[in-house]
């Protein structure tokens, strides 16, 4: 595939990224989304926080945003069966709002997320400075341009590797997967939207929400010189927390900052800053994850 036939391809995938956050209303505060397969053991839970916070955002005011999402992942999800939404009203302020989703599959709940929105006020700024000395995206090939041309890759992992995804994302370091060695628990990457998004805020926090559970994980896995594609590894994200500080463009590039500042009991703890490319800081995200070395009479279960 060339760069021009994979860039379509990326887009056509983000068409379908986009419709997958149009969710049917089957009930007042219960809303049916359709999954999207991307070679993952099981569903990807990025896309269960954004269509989550797209069911939300349809019981809130336009002019309130989504501020901060706090979430937990109960169960693996199917990515062959929809994904029913139901939303609890918990609050609606004066100048906050409150929700509840729960993510339900075959009578099971998946997910269980609260989210907060506020209405816009101005006041007290500071942030955290940009990282400096971090190259350009457009010097840097994505994942899937990296791994088409890399030799000696087991199948399974290039074909994960390079499928085609509504977000393109550009490593700044690029970290072996099959054979790692232990290094710091600290990455870059670049990432934007594979196309244009609509001018629309919600939807590209729910792009957003999305892209940041791509790589989180796998930061807190670097000390150990291991990683999720190794087979002998079951790695999955147990909780996610995203803060959303200004308004951003998801079509443009951002770049993830991600950390680790402990492994322990089989748990990694995971940290990210997302900053626009003119430097302001637009979201911090936290994740925890399962990390466990599999013994060759395991059975996986919860």
């Amino acid at each position: 595939m060339n760069k021009k036939e994979y860039m379509v391809a990326e887009l056509n995938k983000l068409t379908k990224l986009l419709e997958l956050f149009q969710l049917e209303q089957i009930e007042q505060n219960i809303f049916r989304g359709v999954s999207f397969d991307l070679g993952f053991r099981a569903l990807f839970g990025g896309q269960v926080l954004g269509q989550a916070l797209m069911a939300a955002n349809r019981t809130v005011e336009p002019e309130r945003q989504a501020h901060s999402m706090h979430a937990y992942f109960l169960r693996a999800g199917d990515a062959k069966a929809p994904i029913v939404y139901q939303v609890t009203r918990t609050r609606d302020g004066r100048s906050f709002t409150t929700r509840h989703v729960r993510a339900i599959q075959h009578g099971q709940p998946i997910f269980d997320m609260s989210v907060s929105y506020q209405t816009h006020e101005d006041g007290f700024e500071h942030q955290d400075e940009m990282p400096t000395g971090i190259p350009e995206p457009e010097t840097l090939k994505s994942f899937g341009e990296i791994y088409a041309a890399a030799e000696d890759v087991p199948d399974y992992v290039r074909d994960q590797m390079t499928r085609d995804r509504p977000v393109e994302v550009r490593p700044v370091n690029v970290i072996e997967k099959i054979n790692p060695t232990p290094r710091e628990p600290l990455k870059y990457v670049w990432f934007r939207a594979a196309g244009e998004v609509p001018d629309d805020p919600r939807l590209h926090q729910a792009v957003l929400a999305y892209a940041s559970d791509f790589e989180l994980l796998g930061t807190t896995m670097l000390p150990h010189g291991v990683s999720f594609v190794q087979k002998d590894i079951q790695a999955a994200s147990l909780d996610h927390a995203l803060w959303i500080h200004r308004p951003f463009r998801v079509d443009e590039w951002l770049l993830y900052r991600m950390s680790s500042s402990n492994m322990s009991n089989a748990r990694g703890l995971a940290h990210g800053q997302i900053f626009s490319r003119d430097g302001r800081l637009v979201a911090s995200v936290m994740q925890e994850g399962l990390v466990r070395r599999l013994s060759p009479d395991w059975k996986r279960g919860g």
